[in-house]
């Protein structure tokens, strides 16, 4: 493992998801269950329809884009584990930010176009700024990136949910959550007649890995990132300034994953309710990042699986008796069976066990 190539990588993915359904399965049929009707609703419930194909791709472009904010401190050695909360910081920014312009921006196609242009700056710079922070902390204070990013989750989201219940909630509003946005705020839909995905959505996510991925590969940029993240001291005399580095790759995820924001809150929700009740999808990041061996090229398979999965729970929840649990439990076997080799990779890695080319 310590020499796996991209479709060594690729391989072990495949057979650990593999692997995973089968076990799933097994478990219906133990527990009573019809194992074939339980494969057929996960097929379905993901690619039986089109509407559950739009249900997949609406839940794969957010696994995606999360998934790559991860991946981009990963890669780089940082763990951010505060996508959650950036998320949740730059989809609420950009609902406020949206709010307060629309009264100074004429209605119309191209207002619309203003306004989500706006607040999607405002949303991709919050979140940015919000994982800066846990990186200047670690940078200057030399405080661990996973206490802080996680205690930073709990802020947003409790600080979120309070301005959305209070100050800035919508008092006409029978539940909790902001006005909603104006009719104008909405991309356009192409192939797919649900109200809750848009093909430009789709591209954009596409856009973003690519980019992502060409900085990290191509770019100084991605290679001083990497080597500050990994090798701090060796950067430092290269002449990098590798603190500097570490706040700038927890910055580059927030950002990516306040884009994420932003596009779940103008292409699905439209408007910002209770951040606790939203979906884990900063969360399942992590699991998403790990599948694809932190590559963000490799989230995209990544973050569709998990969407299918997503869907097909959804599925299987209304249309029959079999517990959507196990879709939980299937997905947490598939994390499980990645990171096993992962893991004595690591181990290897770190005793010097594995050898040369062993």
């Amino acid at each position: 493992m310590l020499d796996a190539t991209v479709l060594e990588r690729v391989g072990i993915a495949t057979a650990s998801t593999a692997l995973a359904l089968g076990i799933g399965l097994a478990i219906a049929a133990i527990a009573g269950y019809d194992s074939v009707q339980f494969a057929r609703q996960l097929l379905v419930g993901a690619l039986g329809s089109e509407r559950a194909i739009a249900r997949t791709l609406r839940g794969t472009t957010l696994f995606v884009l999360t998934g790559v904010a991860v991946a981009v401190a990963f890669r780089a050695g940082v763990f951010n584990i505060g996508v959650q909360g950036q998320f949740v910081i730059g989809g609420f920014t950009t609902v406020v930010s949206i709010l307060w312009l629309a009264s100074f921006v004429p209605a119309g196609t191209v207002g619309g176009i203003v306004l989500m242009l706006f607040g999607t700056v405002a949303g991709v710079v919050a979140g940015g700024l919000y994982g800066a922070l846990p990186g200047v902390m670690k940078a200057y204070g030399d405080a661990n990136e996973i206490i802080t990013t996680i205690m930073l989750n709990f802020i947003a989201i409790g600080l979120v949910g309070w301005l959305v219940s209070g100050p800035l909630g919508d008092p006409e509003a029978t539940a909790t959550r902001t006005r909603r946005l104006p009719e104008n705020v909405e991309l356009p839909q192409f192939v797919f007649g649900d109200p809750n995905l848009s093909v430009v959505g789709v591209l954009v996510v596409l856009g973003v890995v690519g980019v992502t991925a060409a900085v990290m590969a191509r770019t100084q940029f991605g290679y001083d990132m990497v080597t500050s993240g990994h090798q701090d001291t060796a950067a430092t005399y290269s002449g990098v300034d590798a603190k500097r580095m570490v706040i700038s790759t927890m910055a580059l995820s927030g950002m990516i994953a306040g884009l994420t924001g932003a596009l779940f809150v103008i292409m699905i929700q439209g408007y910002y309710t209770d951040p606790s009740g939203i979906g884990n999808y900063g969360f399942d990041a992590i699991a998403v990042s790990l599948l694809a061996a932190n590559n963000p090229l490799g989230v995209v398979p990544a973050g569709l699986l998990f969407g299918g999965l997503e869907s097909a729970g959804s599925h299987v929840q209304i249309n029959s008796d079999i517990p959507v649990q196990l879709i939980d439990g299937i997905v947490g076997l598939v994390v499980l069976f990645v990171a096993v080799p992962e893991l004595f990779r690591m181990v290897a890695h770190r005793t010097g066990l594995g050898g040369d080319g062993e």
